[in-house]
């Protein structure tokens, strides 16, 4: 076996995890059963200790295609060839359905006779734990020996064999013929239901029919509705729905450059990213979305600092150790180390959250109007914390590891952060001391033009007292902070242009010459920095360019429509996949440029 590109997989999800399914029909990746649960198989990696669950025909030579079933997150592979025509399903009961956690997997021939092989070999708790297996009422039972105690269950239609430390069986299907399996948690499924000759098929137009109930309650109807599905789909699937959090990507550990020490745990809810993402959902219509993760955010402000601070990631249930840790067994994908779980930036000073945070809850607020007055005062506090710290040079929304710096994008957060609070305290006539949050934040906004702008590069730059800009400032305008079209917001345009936009794709910021991160090596383009460069043109009202782009950068997506975290010299992904903040970018631009190019029109 070999290490497969990042961006030959697709994704299927129970709204508790995720797997992620390659072309060969091998699943490399899941945490199961949960998003931030110890990894069962990883082999995307470690190829030889990870672990895999592989399902595919024996061809000596396949064309492999992947597809999701219109609007569904159930994928299908298919592999064609001379020796016949094959296919694989796979997906998970939605848990907003039912109890339990299942990944089930379903092998078919199409076209002439054809010869499967099946190998579940699990590596429990990051492939640290060994694990034992029993074979009870013709169904396979692997039991971890870690601390975590895991206990799964494989069952099929075909009679499994144990062979290594793993469950095989090989099985010939002629044209019509199915054989199916199924890997639960024991723990949820104590019953054989499970085990019923209907199960499967109804269980599958379960799925099939929640998936597209789900994405038929888009408000979206432009002219890029696949792609802008897809986004949706992908990011209900990365959002929890025990606690209503979201998280930044299902992975860990993939790299920002191959053999790079740029790798990191995004399976967690960041305030900045899950905020944005329910800005993108939030834009197609879907609102219970919202209103669970205000719940959860409103439980997060009730443990906040005594200062009125918020950490600016928790755990999925709100947790607040996230304490790295380096996977020293794990060789990384493609040689890329260290692995690391947990994540270190977590008690990093990161401004910029409150400006994120606060702009969900208005939109929220301009949606719904239910901020209560419980939640008020939590939000007052928060604001005050701004108000009091906005001065402080900080590690910014690109986490660096470096050193504190007073960088651009966090002022023009704190910005947002007042401004919202000042529109929701007028509309609701919450009280607030309106006349001090007016001062600080005008403040802000003299002190970005005074001294965060750059006469020589006529230009916003990263951080005062830099000559470097930063795609960050791309968010200046969709903000409001700044005009579309005020002359300095377009020069600072034109040199983000030229300095960090190659192609059609944008570099976050020069690894040489801005702020040190603190970090060995490159990285790539990020594909969200791209989206915002499309929408800034979109608002400038240069319509053809960002059309032009869009689709460009469109045409960097994976066969399924999914991003990774970046893109490589050559296209390639890299970074965790898919990445939650690049699927709500694209969201944003895709409706703000459809609506422009509308209004033109008209």
């Amino acid at each position: 076996m070999s290490y497969q590109p990042i961006e030959n997989y697709g994704i299927v999800g129970d709204l508790h995890t995720v797997a992620l399914v390659g072309k060969d029909g091998s699943i490399d990746f899941m945490c199961f059963p949960h998003f931030d649960s110890p990894s069962v198989f990883a082999a995307l990696l470690d190829d030889q200790k990870g672990g895999r669950f592989k399902l595919a025909p024996r061809f000596s030579y396949a064309k492999r295609r992947q597809l999701y079933l219109p609007n569904t997150n159930i994928l299908l592979t298919r592999f064609l060839s001379s020796e016949g025509v094959a296919e694989v399903s796979d997906f998970m009961p939605v848990a907003e359905k039912r109890h339990g956690h299942q990944l089930i997997r379903r092998a078919k021939t199409v076209r002439g006779k054809v010869h499967f092989h099946m190998i579940c070999a699990p590596a429990f708790d990051y492939g640290r734990a060994s694990h034992s297996i029993k074979e009870l009422d013709g169904t396979m039972i692997f039991t971890s020996k870690g601390a975590d105690k895991t206990v799964v269950r494989l069952r099929s239609d075909v009679p499994l064999r144990i062979e290594n430390g793993a469950v095989v069986v090989d099985f010939t299907l002629s044209e019509g013929e199915t054989a199916s399996f199924i890997f639960e948690d024991v723990e949820t499924w104590h019953e054989t239901a499970s085990a019923a000759p209907d199960y499967i098929a109804e269980v599958f137009k379960e799925t099939m029919n929640f998936w597209r109930d789900w994405v038929s309650q888009s408000t979206y109807r432009g002219r890029w509705r696949e792609m802008v599905n897809r986004s949706a789909l992908t990011l209900k699937m990365l959002t929890s729905h025990k606690y209503g959090s979201i998280i930044a990507a299902p992975t860990f550990g993939l790299p920002e450059e191959i053999g790079g020490e740029r790798n990191w745990d995004y399976r967690f809810t960041w305030i900045r990213d899950a905020s944005f993402t329910l800005y993108g959902l939030m834009r197609l219509g879907y609102t219970s979305e919202t209103t669970a993760f205000m719940a959860w955010i409103e439980q997060r402000c009730r443990e906040m600092n005594p200062d009125g601070s918020l950490q600016l990631m928790y755990a999925l249930d709100g947790s607040h150790d996230l304490t790295e840790r380096t996977l020293i067994h794990t060789e990384g994908y493609k040689n890329s180390s260290p692995v690391r779980i947990g994540n270190g930036a977590h008690d990093q000073l990161q401004l910029d959250i409150y400006g994120e945070l606060m702009n969900s809850v208005y939109i929220y607020h301009k949606h719904t109007g239910s901020i209560s007055h419980d939640f008020w005062t939590y939000l007052a506090r928060l604001v005050e914390f701004v108000c009091n710290n906005w001065r402080q040079p900080d590690e910014g929304i690109w986490e660096v590891r470096a050193g504190r710096q007073e960088f651009t994008y966090s002022r023009v957060m704190c910005w947002v952060a007042i401004d919202r609070a000042i529109r929701i305290a007028q509309d609701r006539a919450f009280p607030a001391p309106l006349e001090r949050w007016q001062t600080v934040r005008d403040e802000i906004y003299n002190e970005v033009f005074e001294n965060h702008w750059s006469p020589k590069l006529q230009a916003f730059v990263q951080h005062k007292g830099s000559e470097a800009v930063d795609a960050s400032c791309l968010l200046m305008p969709l903000v409001k902070f700044i005009s579309p079209t005020d002359p300095r917001w377009l020069s600072t345009l034109k040199a983000i242009e030229e300095l960090l936009v190659e192609d059609s794709l944008v570099y976050r910021y020069n690894t040489i010459n801005g702020a040190s991160d603190g970090l060995s090596g490159g990285e790539g383009t990020f594909s969200m920095c791209s989206f915002w460069y499309v929408e800034c043109l979109s608002r400038s009202g240069d319509l053809e360019k960002a059309r032009f782009i869009f689709e460009k950068t469109l045409g960097y997506a994976n066969h399924l429509g999914l991003y990774a975290e970046e893109l490589g010299p050559c296209g390639e992904h890299l970074g965790n996949f898919p990445q939650a903040f690049s699927h709500l970018a694209l969201i944003s631009a895709a409706c703000n440029l459809d609506y422009n190019i509308s209004e033109a029109r008209n």
